[in-house]
């Protein structure tokens, strides 16, 4: 009676139910959106807050206690979900022109429209070659199922990749040598060969030799589509690219914590920016830039106007310190190391959270970032593909080791994703200034861009210029 006297004089809101993924596809059974995570959460924060009152203004029992433990123990589980964190070109950076320019010339303008229009007045300065020599990323491993085939277009090429039905990839030219047909549009495998859907012909994936012809009484040795060196390793699926087509001059190595039943996956995060790729990796030897830009707090977002209370100022900020050097050692001369300290300190005094990174580029875009934190390990790895000579997609990746607490791990994910907003901002708008003024200080930059040369060759094609002739 008690109970039920208790429930009538104060009941509570209903809990948003939890979502189910049984139905969820396989795909999206990985991730959590970040949008979806965090309303679930606010509703959560909204029904627990209502719950706490009801506690603290009538009498406490053992049933308000177990719902409060049972809420507590939801909000837990959805915070440690994978998150997914997306965002398009114009999502990032492109604010603040539409609202001070919503009078004038902008007005009307959807954030697409703008960041068409601003990259086409943008000036680009004199870009080295738009695609360095080196492994990208294509997709991520983990979005290709066996027998299934994806078009990429990226680095000026098309390719064709497939997973076999013994579960190996293969990167194929997505255009097929008979009549042209896109083979990954409409193409079906088989085995461990690919299939045109124009005309049936099949095609290995070990070499891209053609195996099969249905109409044909022979198979001329001499058809064959173009096969590209790929790898698959620590997630995602890489393709070797040269623009004099000569073999890998290195490989990737697989790292022991992503082994199965080692460390978790905690999400990832893509972005699409407008820039050079060589101006995303030089970040790491621009020590300057993590205090001016990274130092106002978290909380501040991921807008470069980070001023007023939520900034920090003086009562909460981002220390940073870092030293970048190329390896000259035989074999490793295409890594470079970012050492990196990272604390957050209140009142210039009191140091919450302390983080060390060591970040080893490997190449022209693919960085692999070992974290140790106050609260455990991670790695964060990092994959810059080029789209187009001035379209960067990148993609992020987190796994944590089992020791730290999965919510951590998740403000660690979205910290970086924040963080990282920061920095497009300033990539979407600047200008590449081949000899840019530099103080004593900047040294690293020369040292970086030195180093970053060797990811190019004769061939190299650079901005205004393509294989057809045409501007980019």
């Amino acid at each position: 009676m008690h109970l039920y006297l208790y429930a009538r004089r104060r009941p509570l809101p209903p809990p948003p139910p939890p979502q189910s993924s049984m139905n969820r596809p396989p795909q999206e059974s990985l991730y959590l959106a970040a949008a979806s995570s965090s309303s679930m959460i606010g509703q959560f924060l909204s029904w627990t807050m209502s719950l706490l009152r009801c506690l603290l203004l009538e009498q406490p029992n053992a049933t308000g206690y177990a719902v409060l433990a049972i809420v507590l123990w939801l909000l837990y589980k959805i915070a440690s979900r994978p998150i997914n964190y997306v965002k398009e070109l114009s999502s990032v950076g492109f604010d603040q022109t539409l609202e001070s320019g919503s009078a004038g010339r902008w007005k009307d303008k959807s954030r697409s429209e703008l960041a068409t229009e601003m990259n086409r007045l943008r000036k680009v300065g004199n870009m080295p070659p738009a695609f360095p020599n080196g492994w990208f990323a294509l997709i991520e491993s983990d979005t290709l199922q066996k027998g299934q085939v994806k078009h990429v277009a990226v680095l000026g090429e098309n390719f064709a990749v497939f997973r076999g039905e013994g579960g190996n990839v293969y990167v194929l030219d997505a255009y097929c040598p008979h009549l042209g047909a896109n083979m990954a549009v409409g193409g079906c495998v088989k085995g461990e060969s690919l299939e045109c859907p124009f005309h049936a012909w099949r095609f290995a994936g070990k070499d891209g030799q053609c195996i099969a012809i249905p109409y044909a009484e022979k198979v001329p040795e001499f058809a064959k589509a173009r096969q590209w060196p790929s790898c698959e390793v620590n997630s995602f699926i890489f393709v070797w690219y040269h623009a004099q087509n000569e073999d890998p001059s290195w490989k990737l190595s697989p790292l022991a914590q992503l082994a199965p039943s080692h460390w978790v996956y905690r999400g990832r995060s893509e972005f699409y920016i407008s820039a050079h790729i060589q101006e995303i990796p030089e970040n790491g030897a621009d020590v300057a830039h993590l205090n001016a830009i990274h130092g106002p707090s978290l909380l501040a977002g991921g807008s470069l106007n980070t001023s007023g209370f939520l900034a920090g100022g003086s009562w909460a900020r981002h220390l940073w310190t870092a030293s970048w050097a190329a390896q000259t050692a035989s074999g490793e001369t295409h890594k470079a190391v970012l050492s990196l300290r990272h604390e957050f300190r209140l009142f210039s005094k009191f140091a919450l959270i302390n983080m060390d990174v060591n970040a080893v580029q490997i190449g022209p875009g693919y960085v692999e970032l070992s974290i140790d934190t106050t609260f455990g390990k991670a790695v964060i790895l990092q994959s810059v593909t080029p789209v187009g000579p001035m379209l960067q997609r990148v993609i992020h990746r987190m796994y944590a080791a089992p020791s730290m607490p999965a919510p951590f791990a998740t403000v660690i994910m979205l910290g970086e994703a924040i963080m990282f907003k920061r920095d497009i901002m300033v990539w979407n708008h600047k200008k590449f200034e081949d000899r840019p003024l530099l103080v004593r200080e900047d040294r690293a930059i020369n040292r970086y861009r030195r180093w970053y040369s060797q990811f190019y060759s004769e061939n190299s094609l650079r901005l205004g210029k393509s294989p057809e002739g045409l501007d980019w």
